[in-house]
């Protein structure tokens, strides 16, 4: 018997908006936004563009020791990213951060609103 798919196991702990926590396993490779999508976790709004990089929908917010870890930010995620609401010095996007096994039992807050740039780029041009 193997256990070999046991290996690439993650398991993050979401906090949600409510302050509640919930816990899913991944897959190494798999974005923090397929694993919500996939495992159908009640974040609302969460990932609209479907990881397009469109939106913000889908806005973390690390903790530093995990932030450090984290592959550089690119400029499209960094743009939107500008967009989100409560940003802060260790937000992400969920869609942009690929599980890795060091990543295993990390914590990860959803902050308190969500901002979808999608709806939100023409306003005040008037």
């Amino acid at each position: 018997m193997s256990f070999a798919g046991s290996e690439d196991k993650v398991t993050v702990k979401f906090i949600n908006r409510d302050g509640n926590t919930i816990v899913a396993d991944g897959k190494v490779g798999e974005s923090l936004l397929d694993l919500v999508v996939e495992k159908n976790l009640d974040i609302d709004g969460f990932g609209a563009c479907e990881g397009t990089l469109a939106c913000s929908t889908c806005h973390l917010i690390f903790e530093d020791p995990v932030f450090q870890q984290l592959d550089t930010v690119t400029d499209e995620e960094m743009d939107m990213l500008d967009l989100a609401y409560g940003l802060t010095e260790t937000s992400r996007l969920g869609c942009q951060i690929c599980l890795q096994k060091w990543m295993n039992g990390m914590t990860v807050k959803v902050p308190e609103a969500v901002a979808d740039v999608r709806q939100t780029v023409d306003m005040g041009k008037s």
